[in-house]
């Protein structure tokens, strides 16, 4: 029996993503209400959900090199699926655990956060041999579908379980679609061991100057450096800084997730719900700002900052409405930030040079994260109107850079 067509692959990788998205995104709904309930405060739940997505950022600066030094991609992607299955379904194991719980639970959600880490790049390899022979852009785009239908399906599932059981039942359960992703994987990787067969043609090693070494060979640049972007363009780490303001200013919905239930807003059952809106919301803003992309070009992008400033000031209110409406907000801005934010990347930086550009990016992005996380918890519990001020200012910031970076952008790159 011959392996399976290219877009079964396709298909098979996107069931992957979608089950494993049901852990942890069913997780991270209540990521602000778990803390809470262990003891922690706001400052807690800003510094290990935003340490978490810096973890999942930055940490790809070594496994994306790790896996193509070793050409172990697959070990990788099982390596990295395997820690979210684990970790997730173990948080509910911390209030057993008295007054380790917290601590318990905080090392949880961080080594779910490098299962992220570990697994994306190889993965994502993996997957456009498969994509190669159907379209990249259809193929991750199917890819992409699925995985939103598990972001969203996940906190619904721990909606009902902690509407009948309790929380600690809502993150239990989700050891079953984390099994089932490491069956489905399992055997994607046993139907599948080299998805290059399915590439339409050789892949060729990126093009350099005629004559020149590798850029990772060059003499006097070293593996490190060139892995921190060293000769990357100058507009690109403007840009960084510009996007990194942005993603390190949007509140996490731990802290939204956090506020929902101390300020008594909804119950506990009722976070997940808002979550899977939110999910919904940042499909849909992934998807039309995109296409909105492709007829004007990056100026859709100065959105962005307008929204990160309204999410405190709606999200972290006392009426519900508002607070929904920033949750609306904040789920835009990160479908936003998730997809087309990225795109200019591949705008300001040579093809040669482009997956080490997006390894930087996400390492600044990550070292952001982990600082707003922090800021964002403690101005919560010390002055909300500080904590809105101080975030638009930083995205008055951000715009000023953004606004800059895209017209250097958008001035012809002289000949030769």
């Amino acid at each position: 029996m011959g392996p399976p067509s290219a877009w079964r692959v396709v298909w098979w990788f996107g069931l992957v993503s979608l089950a494993a998205d049901m852990v942890y995104e069913g997780a991270r709904s209540v990521y602000g209400p778990l803390l809470a309930a262990l003891g922690a405060s706001a400052v807690v739940v800003g510094l290990v959900t935003g340490a978490g997505e810096a973890v999942a950022l930055v940490a790809r600066l070594a496994f994306g090199p790790l896996a193509d030094r070793t050409g172990r991609y697959w070990s990788l992607t099982i390596a990295g699926y395997g820690l979210t299955a684990v970790c997730v379904p173990l948080l509910a194991l911390a209030p057993r655990l008295g007054a380790a719980g917290l601590a318990f639970a905080a090392s949880m959600i961080l080594l779910e956060r490098l299962g992220k880490a570990v697994r994306s790049p190889s993965k994502s390899a993996l997957l456009a041999h498969a994509a190669s022979a159907v379209g990249r852009g259809r193929g991750f785009g199917v890819h992409k579908a699925l995985d939103q239908v598990g972001a969203f399906a996940g906190p619904l599932v721990v909606a009902a379980v902690v509407a009948v059981g309790s929380l600690w039942w809502g993150v239990g359960v989700l050891a079953v679609p984390g099994a089932l992703a490491m069956v489905l994987l399992l055997a994607l990787r046993r139907r599948v061991p080299d998805p290059a067969v399915h590439d339409v043609a050789p892949a060729a090693a990126p093009a350099t100057a005629a004559g020149s070494a590798p850029v990772a060979d060059r003499p006097g640049r070293g593996w490190w450096a060139t892995a921190v972007g060293a000769g990357l363009p100058r507009e690109f780490f403007r840009y960084a800084v510009a996007a990194s303001l942005t993603t390190g200013a949007l509140v996490t919905f731990g802290i939204i997730g956090y506020h929902l239930v101390v300020a008594g807003l909804v119950p506990v059952a009722s976070v997940p719900l808002v979550y899977a809106a939110a999910m919904a919301v940042e499909a849909v803003a992934a998807l039309g700002v995109g296409a909105v992309y492709d007829r004007t070009g990056p100026v859709v992008l100065l959105v962005v900052p307008v929204l990160v400033a309204l999410v405190p000031a709606l999200a972290l209110g006392s009426a519900l409405v508002a607070v929904l409406l920033g949750v609306v907000a904040w789920g835009f801005a990160q479908g936003v930030q998730d997809s087309t934010v990225k795109a200019v990347v591949a705008e300001l930086v040579e093809a040669p040079r482009r997956a080490t550009a997006y390894g930087v990016f996400a390492g600044v992005q990550g070292l952001f994260a982990v600082v707003g996380g922090v800021g964002a918890g403690w101005l919560y519990e010390r002055s909300l109107p500080a904590l809105v001020a101080v975030v638009a200012l930083t995205q008055v910031l951000a715009l000023v850079l953004l606004v800059g970076t895209l017209r250097r952008s958008a001035r012809p790159r002289p000949a030769g």
